[in-house]
């Protein structure tokens, strides 16, 4: 009996041996396999190819992946390195991600890279590769589906060889402005698996093919800035599968709207700055899984469509995964419905829209910008906007008709940062809940018809750089600042054409270091950034500021602030009292307008240090004495003005000073001397420059900067010269379509 127990567990212990051998067996057989030697050296050269100095890595975001790639411990598994990675059974390398690893240098077309034959996946975005031209020699990795270079600094033409990598689902070449395409249908003709393809602001210059209505499996399409031109085939809009479509920015592009099936996927429709036109079909309010629809400063016009609700009740509205809604600069000519309140950004802008705004507005929990600007719309605002205070970070009611007084907009935690209410017809005192926009960088109230005093309590915002209330009936004495941190940020202020008096208030800047200095490298617009999470993907937005202002005579749109503009405009007024001296400390200025007040005195001889200065107007004053011969050192001056004061003397000569016509003189019976027809007479040599002021002006020079090295010539103006875009206009003479829209960055 005990033989045959000690058999039965004998043939037990043989089933469990047997088992745990099979399981071994079996492990070992499903366990991944190392790393292909020939494939690790590969990576290795790839590696050695690129110097490796992290201090070029501006990214802060990013981190040198290959530097942990090794031969040797418990890391020689190049399966296991950081963004490899290996087929399961084979080993082989199929993927490689090496997007933001601080790679600096060129790719050479005899790199190891092209000998990873068995690669599927290859990201190298968002490293710098010198401005080297693509190696045809990528073509050679025939396996590749997915393949990523952008924003990568790469040059030249793209290798015709592209259009062999049959394979390809996905090609991302985008944000590499100095990549040429000869041919957009060669490129895809053979690449007819595509779903996702990213070109933008890769110069292309050619036609819009019909071949992309062939791409059955197009998901993704983005083509802004390509200069694209001709006509852009109506099929793309009806491809069974596509979800993204943007092809912004190709001013020579043109097309329509087609209808559109109810069964369409299209969640992004950005189209702005193209030339598309014609009616906005019905059918638009079929795309129930529209997130963003973006067709601003297109040709569209005629009515909403009766889609898209001519009511005010949130139930009609068509769209109800909307975020995004930019219909601004076309001719649209009714007013749409307001969004339901999930909407993120609602820009009507430039458009033929009228009508008042409904309460239902304020029902916007989410709104972040609300732009109606430059329409015909009418009536009072409601009074419940400052229920959206906590979320809205740009209001732009410019250019309308809305009367009546202003709400109180900001409630205590306000995060509004632009308010433009001006070209209006609004009435009465500023609202005090101004004072809790703590984040207010922009308020415009320009031409309108308010009534009070001077808003210093305005100076407590520690954030305010931009303030203009010009063409008012702002009056009294402005006064002095009542502490010396009062609008600490602030260097753009228009107070012009009001009924203001008392002395000059440049005490409010005396102690300012925003007008003292100007970063020659600082050449970067004012605006407001956020990235908002839309179906699942962080979106940054952007909204550049604008303005209009006085310059040089003339209304002058900004549809861009650079940073370093400084402007003061208090002409118009009954300021009295002299120029105080101390003005020539504040020597950020690019304008100055001090015309049509009651001043009296001498020209400060302080001025000749506003040596950014572009624009200087002194007129209608009664101003007297010479001329400082100081303000010839003003390089940058274009415009000046002393017309209708008290001068006496000759007119400076030299520089600028010798560009100025007769009307920058005019009535001033004093003034002798070229470009006036009256001579001077025993005419004295103008006094040469002391020594300490020679030294003050040399010290100055050398401690700041010497702007005749940044800017070359005198005529151009230093503003003026980097704002492109900016447009002169005799008030709402022109439609003006390069004002704003949002530069928004690649969205998901």
């Amino acid at each position: 009996m005990a033989s045959f127990f000690c058999y039965l567990m004998s043939i037990r212990l043989l089933f469990l041996l047997s088992l745990l051998h099979a399981i071994a067996t079996n492990c070992s057989a499903s366990s991944q396999p190392l790393c292909h030697d020939d494939e690790s050296y590969a990576l290795l050269q790839f590696k050695e190819s690129f110097p490796r100095n992290v201090n070029d890595c501006n990214d802060p975001f990013a981190y040198p992946k290959i530097e942990s790639w090794k031969m040797e411990g418990v890391d020689k598994d190049c399966c296991l390195w950081d963004g490899v990675e290996c087929d399961k059974n084979t080993g082989h390398v199929i993927g490689l991600d090496l997007s933001s690893s601080c790679l600096y240098g060129s790719l050479s077309s005899n790199n190891s890279l092209f000998s990873l034959v068995y690669l599927q996946r290859l990201n190298l975005a968002s490293n710098y590769f010198s401005f080297s031209r693509i190696p045809s020699e990528l073509s050679q990795l025939s396996r590749l589906t997915y393949l990523n270079l952008s924003n990568s600094s790469f040059s030249g033409q793209i290798p015709s060889q592209f259009s062999e990598l049959s394979k390809l689902t996905s090609l991302d070449l985008s944000y590499n402005s100095m990549l040429h395409l000869v041919s957009l249908k060669g490129l895809v003709q053979n690449l007819t698996s595509l779903t996702d393809l990213r070109l933008s602001y890769v110069q292309t210059s050619s036609p819009m093919p019909e071949i992309f209505s062939n791409l059955s499996g197009l998901t993704t399409l983005h083509l802004i800035g390509c200069r694209l031109h001709g006509d852009f085939p109506v099929g793309v809009f009806k491809l069974p599968k596509l979800e993204n479509l943007r092809v912004s920015e190709n001013q020579d592009l043109m097309g329509y709207l087609p209808e559109f099936y109810s069964s369409s996927p299209l969640r992004i429709l950005w189209l702005q700055r193209t030339n598309f036109s014609g009616e906005l079909p019905t059918s638009i309010g079929n795309l129930e899984s529209l997130n963003i629809l973006s067709i601003g400063s297109c040709n569209f016009f005629g009515r909403i469509p009766p889609s898209l609700g001519f009511g005010q009740h949130l139930v009609n509205f068509p769209w109800p995964q909307l975020h995004i809604l930019d219909l601004s600069f076309n001719k649209i000519q009714a007013l749409p419905p307001i969004p339901l309140p999930s909407i993120f950004v609602y820009s009507v802008a430039n458009n033929l829209l009228e009508g008042e705004i409904s309460p239902w507005i304020c029902n916007l929990s989410s709104l972040y910008s609300l732009d109606l600007s430059n329409n015909k719309f009418r009536g009072i605002l409601p009074h419940c906007l400052c229920n959206v205070s906590n979320t809205l970070s740009i209001l732009n009611l410019r250019g309308n008709g809305f009367h009546g007084t202003i709400p109180q907009l900001c409630a205590k935690g306000s995060r509004v940062k632009m308010i433009d209410l001006s070209q209006n017809q609004f009435e009465g005192v500023l609202p005090r809940s101004l004072s809790n926009c703590e984040m207010l960088e922009i308020l415009n109230l320009g031409s309108n018809r308010l009534n009070d005093v001077f808003p210093s309590w305005l100076g407590t915002l520690p954030k305010l750089r931009v303030l203009i209330l010009r063409h008012n009936g702002f009056y009294d004495v402005v006064g002095s600042p009542t502490t010396m941190f009062a609008f600490p940020k602030l260097h753009i202020l228009d107070l012009s054409d009001n009924k203001l008096t008392g002395k000059l208030p440049f005490e409010y800047f005396r102690n300012r270091k925003s007008m003292e200095k100007v970063d020659a490298n600082s050449f970067t617009y004012m605006q407001a950034s956020t990235i908002v999470l839309l179906a699942g993907y962080n979106v940054p937005e952007y909204y550049p500021y604008s303005m209009t202002i006085i310059n040089k005579g003339k209304e002058t749109i900004y549809p861009k602030i650079l940073e370093v503009f400084v402007a003061i405009d208090l002409s118009s007024n009954t300021f009295n009292g002299k120029i105080p001296e101390f003005i020539g400390d504040l020597n950020g200025f690019q304008l100055l307008n001090l015309s049509n007040n009651n001043l009296i005195g001498h020209i400060p001889i302080s001025l000749g240090n506003l040596t950014t200065l572009e624009s200087l107007d002194l007129s209608q004053n009664k101003l007297l004495g010479q001329i400082p011969w100081q303000l010839t050192q003003l390089t940058f001056l274009e415009s000046f003005n002393v017309s209708h004061n008290q001068l006496t003397g000759p007119i400076p000569h030299g520089k600028q000073f010798d560009t100025f016509d007769n009307s920058s003189f005019d009535e001033n019976s004093g003034l002798c001397g070229s470009p006036l027809s009256k001579k001077c007479e025993d005419l004295e040599p103008s006094p040469l420059p002391t020594e300490s002021i020679e030294e003050e002006q040399d010290s100055w020079f050398h401690i700041e900067f010497d702007w005749k090295i940044i800017m070359m010539g005198y005529g151009s103006g230093l503003v003026i010269g980097v704002v492109v875009g900016n447009i002169v206009t005799e008030k709402f003479g022109r439609t003006r379509k390069r004002q704003h829209k949002r530069g928004r960055h690649q969205l998901y």
